[in-house]
């Protein structure tokens, strides 16, 4: 019976990976990819030399049964994502629910754990996490009141992801709601210019825009 392996990969500090993950990414017949050119990267520095196919949310139809076709055959696949657990706000879920709904598909779906940024964050946040809600990315354009309105309103610790572009702005909007509330943000987890941000809105909003914004966020807002 075939396997797909749901591969966690570092969110930035490449030594983050465990035994297990390099051990399976090597075994496998093929490493299906967000973006080669970022798997590569990783591959590379560990000497893994097995081939790579892109696969994404914006992969044909054919791609996904050409898939589907390699596990039938036998195959033995990995699924990663550019950083972190793929399918934890990522596109990767799409392709393990196809398949996982096809009927009489001889395969074993099969998580090798690791790095995540919203566990990564959640625990240097020092806000109450046995129970929390995470967001993923905020829209870019409609909903975005809705989305905040829903994050302020939540009496739990909430968690959510933003880009650099956009982090001020999501600040501001998020401290319309939930101003009173503390926040930590934490920028290039794991990275050399990993920083955590702590206090309210208003602070944390002067202390990024003291720094060169860079890297993605992640915005951890505390319970009520």
């Amino acid at each position: 019976m075939a396997i797909l392996y749901i591969v966690a990969t570092p969110i930035g500090n490449l030594k983050d990976i465990s035994f297990r993950a390099l051990e399976t990414l090597r075994g496998v017949d093929l490493i299906l990819c967000e973006d080669t050119r970022v798997t590569k990267k990783l591959l590379d520095y560990y000497k893994i030399n097995v081939p790579t196919l892109s696969c994404h949310q914006h992969s044909e139809l054919k791609k996904v049964e050409y898939i589907i076709q390699l596990l039938k055959r036998g195959k033995n696949l990995a699924l990663v994502s550019d950083a972190g657990t793929p399918g934890i706000s990522d596109p990767g879920n799409k392709l393990i629910n196809i398949i996982a709904a096809r009927p009489g598909l001889p395969i074993n779906i099969v998580p090798i754990p690791g790095p995540c940024a919203i566990t990564a964050a959640a625990s240097v946040s020092g806000f109450p996490t046995d129970r929390f809600l995470f967001l993923g990315f905020p829209p870019v354009k409609n909903k975005r009141k809705k989305f905040f309105k829903e994050a302020a309103s939540s009496k739990y610790t909430v968690i959510f992801y933003e880009s650099p572009h956009r982090i001020i702005k999501t600040l501001k909007e998020i401290g319309f709601f939930a101003r009173e509330r503390e926040i930590a943000v934490c920028r290039e987890l794991t990275k050399k210019f990993e920083t955590i941000y702590r206090g309210s809105v208003e602070k944390v909003i002067q202390d990024i825009e003291k720094d060169e914004i860079r890297g993605e966020f992640v915005v951890i807002l505390g319970e009520k």
